[in-house]
This record gives structure tokens, sequence and C-alpha cells, in this order.
């Protein structure tokens, strides 16, 4: 496939090379992108220097439900702040290895404990399910908080991609108080709305992820359940009460527009919500180039959020 000249003249050098990746979320490539995904990430964690961070993996039991397996990134002496963090994958891709060095870049730099949840896959398993497993992540984080060696009073939740609609919908919960207490929400190029918007039908040939690629994600995920405020937290318009968030999202992306909406309602209801946009990038960037300045740059400015969010300078 031919790059987009448009979008190869808008597209950062850096990101040349990546000018024909596509996400086929096809039901019938979905088996064989799901394997090529897990096995490139898993080859890539044991080349991730992970110094100064203790990595675990757990599961968090529920009663009368299946357990939710966590990888747990530890960055900071007990009681540390903690992230509930929500990876990247289009609700139907992904595992504890997807961002791996994402997560020990926040431990590390945002000096605090950071929980990824390996939360269920769509098709397979439809909304609610990825949101009710991060959110039995999030509640067992507050109630075993001493047992875990956490500051249950500096939760935080962070989601990338995909895992930023489920990170939204939790703050949404804890804002109506039906979730426990966060402190802060960090989402990078989130998964908002399930609606069209201009950066989706413009964004049809991007790498990493485009404007096709966002309908089949959001069939997937929702099955047979009509849209909701729960599912897309893009459609809510009850932000009163919502933490401090922190946005990051590519301008070459078709999930860009959705973020700024999100970002100008977070304003409107006069929560604190710092939003960059990233020019010259696709969706993804920092997974395919994590070696990259700009790449690095990021997750600096998400951990000195994590900060801010803790009450640490």
């Amino acid at each position: 496939m031919q790059p987009d000249p448009e979008i190869l003249r808008r597209l950062d050098p850096a990101l040349h090379a990546f000018a024909t990746a596509r996400s086929d979320l096809s039901l019938g490539g979905l088996a064989a992108v799901r394997d090529s995904l897990n096995q490139r990430r898993r080859e890539a964690v044991g080349q991730i220097d992970a110094t100064g961070i203790e990595v675990t993996d757990t599961i968090v039991p529920r009663g009368g439900a299946a357990s939710v397996p966590v990888r747990i990134y530890r960055g900071a002496p007990s009681p540390s702040p903690a992230v509930i963090y929500c990876h990247a994958g289009a609700f139907v891709l992904g595992n504890l290895d997807t961002d791996h060095r994402q997560c020990i870049e926040l431990a590390r730099q945002g000096a605090c404990t950071v929980i990824s949840v390996d939360y269920r896959l769509a098709p397979e398993h439809p909304y609610p399910a990825a949101l009710d497993d991060a959110a039995a992540a999030l509640a067992w984080a507050w109630t075993t908080a001493a047992e875990l060696g956490l500051d249950r009073h500096r939760l935080a939740l962070a989601g990338n991609s995909a895992g930023g609609a489920l990170a939204a919908g939790l703050a949404q919960r804890s804002a109506a108080e039906t979730a426990p207490p966060v402190s802060g929400v960090l989402l990078h190029q989130p998964v908002l709305d399930d609606r069209p918007t201009a950066s989706k039908t413009e964004f049809v040939s991007t790498p990493g992820f485009d404007g096709v690629a966002a309908e089949l994600m959001w069939r997937h995920y929702l099955g047979e359940t009509t849209p909701t405020t729960a599912a897309a937290p893009g459609r809510s318009h009850q932000m009163i009460g919502a933490a401090s968030t922190f946005i990051t999202c590519s301008e070459l992306d078709p999930l860009r527009d959705e973020a700024l909406d999100y970002a100008r309602q977070l304003m409107r209801t006069g929560i604190r919500t710092d939003l960059h946009v990233l020019g010259g990038t696709c969706h993804g960037f920092d997974s395919l180039r994590p070696d990259w300045e700009l790449s690095q740059a990021v997750w600096t400015m998400q951990a000195q959020a994590l900060r801010r969010f803790f009450g640490r300078p």
C-alpha cells in the first residue's frame, strides 16, 4: 500500500517508516493481529531496562466472578501513591505486555506504583466487561491499600487509547461517588466517543490507526449495547466534580477531535485540564518509536502530571 501523499507531508519524518502501517480489526484478521502484537510486545519486555522498579504479576480476586490479572510496578517506597493503568488496543488487542515500557517510565519518573490491568477483550467480552475489570482493580487498590503498601488517598487513573475510555469512565464513576475517589486522570490518545467527528472522516488512511478501524473498534466493543455515557465517556455532559485531567493527543489521529471536545467539556465545568496536541504524530507513535525523543518527552510530561496529582514537587 502506498502512503497518502498528504499524510506523508504532514507526518514527522521520524515516523515515515511507519506511513503504511495499518490496524486490521476485521473479525477475519483479528486473531493474526493479536498474535503478532503479543509476540512483538513479549519479545520487547525482556529488552526494557526496569532498573529500580519492582515488577510483579498478581490477580485481583472477585467473589463469584473471574479474577483480573494485574501487573504491579513499584517505583516508590510504601506507602506510595498509585495509578490504575488501562493499556491500549482498541478494546480488542493487548495484554500486560502492551504498554510495559510506558508503565515502567510512569512508575520511575512519577515516583509511584502503577497497577496495569489485563482487562477482558472484545468482541468475545463486549462492554461492560473491560470497564468492570478496571473498576475491580480500582476498588481492590482502595480497599486493600494498606496491605499493598499504597496511599489510598493518592490514587490516579491512566489510560492509553481504548484504555482512555476505561480510565475516563472510572473517573466519571468516581465523580458520581460510585467508585473510590481519585486525584487525577491521565489520558493519552484516548478513545472517548463512538459518534462521528471531523478527524474520523478526514483520517481514513493514517498510520497506526484510522477512521475505518475506529468504526470497527466500537462495533466490537459495544456488541448489541446501545451507546451510553458509561460506555462512551465523551457523550457525558456531567463533568462536575471530575478530577484534574491531563490529555495528550496526536494531530494525525482519527481520535483527535474527541480528545479536544472532552477537554473543552472539562474546562467549561471548571476542571483543571492540561491538553497537549502533538504535531506531526500519528496514533501510537510512542509505541512505534519508543526511543524517539518526543516519545520520551511525552512520558516525562505525564510523569510530571502524576507528581502534581499526588502533591509532589
